[in-house]
């Protein structure tokens, strides 16, 4: 017969073990999902997850664009600062705009005036500013903004019309209120589009890129020692024809690459462990339907509180 203070102790340890994994699981982090909704006039969407494989759409619009000439909101990229300032950028117009839209927030319900960042002012010829995309280099301590845009006979092309030859273009900045001068950041030699920076490890960066050439039009990698390149190495592509937008969570020892499928408008995610081999596990994941490409980063569970009670959850 077991003695009473030993059952007393086991029944502890057993509540104590409880207890340590409902903390630690109160205080893990959420994965949230920036995201707009077409024809992108309404603005700015979230969704959520605990997991990095199922999202679930708040259902609110946080932010409604009021920059540029046609007020929309495409392709939300956001990223959270070393002070816990979330940066908000936005593509504002599909043609004759030279700049994206810039807003910041504290809790991503309240937001400061928004504005545009004309980076490509000085080439009068530049057809469009698409998919702005941040990244906060922690090495340099300075924000990192990517995007696309076409300037007519700059560069080589195949089979895409002249509009459509993009090259990736960047500026760093510490405060969002000054600015590097616009300088070109990815020419593969072919027209790209849709790039995201990955820090994989110190001195180890990945580009998620997509191949915007005719017929090819999918999803491929590249590296290099640096955040702003430069890059090599091309990968083949891991994607279908017809899918843009990627996105990446690293929930694991697993990276997951989302990808907005349009020809089958469908989402997908493609899993990998080193960006060398790609796994297809797009029937792993749920995605909320609607959900239009944006980026991937983490709340407190607290935060995703206060988004819910903002979105009448």
């Amino acid at each position: 017969m077991k003695k009473t203070g030993d059952i007393h102790y086991r029944v502890a340890s057993i509540w104590f073990i409880l207890l340590s994994l409902f903390i630690s699981g109160c205080s893990k982090d959420v994965y949230v999902f920036s995201s707009f909704h077409e024809p992108a006039d309404e603005g700015l969407r979230l969704l959520y997850s605990y997991d990095g494989y199922k999202w679930n759409d708040l259902n609110h619009v946080f932010l409604k664009p009021g920059v540029g000439q046609q007020k929309i909101m495409r392709d939300p990229s956001i990223v959270r600062g070393p002070d816990g300032t979330y940066h908000l950028v936005w593509t504002t117009g599909w043609k004759g705009t030279t700049g994206f839209g810039y807003a910041s927030s504290k809790d991503l319900i309240h937001w400061t005036d928004e504005r545009s960042i004309d980076v490509m002012a000085k080439e009068p010829a530049t057809v469009n500013v698409w998919a702005p995309e941040l990244f906060y280099d922690d090495e340099g301590g300075q924000f990192i903004i990517i995007w696309a845009s076409t300037i007519p006979f700059r560069f080589p092309k195949g089979q895409e019309e002249e509009n459509n030859n993009h090259r990736m273009y960047y500026i760093t900045t510490k405060d969002f209120k000054t600015f590097s001068e616009t300088k070109l950041f990815l020419d593969p030699g072919f027209s790209v589009i849709d790039c995201v920076i990955l820090k994989e490890a110190k001195r180890k960066y990945v580009l998620v890129l997509k191949d915007n050439t005719r017929p090819n039009r999918n999803i491929r990698v590249a590296f290099s020692d640096k955040p702003l390149g430069p890059y090599k190495d091309v990968s083949e592509a891991f994607t279908a024809k017809l899918t843009e937008g990627p996105a990446v969570v690293h929930p694991g020892k697993e990276w997951l690459i989302y990808y907005d499928s349009y020809g089958t408008k469908k989402y997908g995610a493609a899993r990998t462990y080193d960006f060398r081999t790609f796994e297809d596990v797009s029937n792993q994941v749920q995605v909320p339907e609607g959900h239009k490409h944006g980026t991937i980063f983490k709340v407190t569970r607290a935060q995703l509180k206060t988004l819910k009670k903002e979105a009448g959850k």
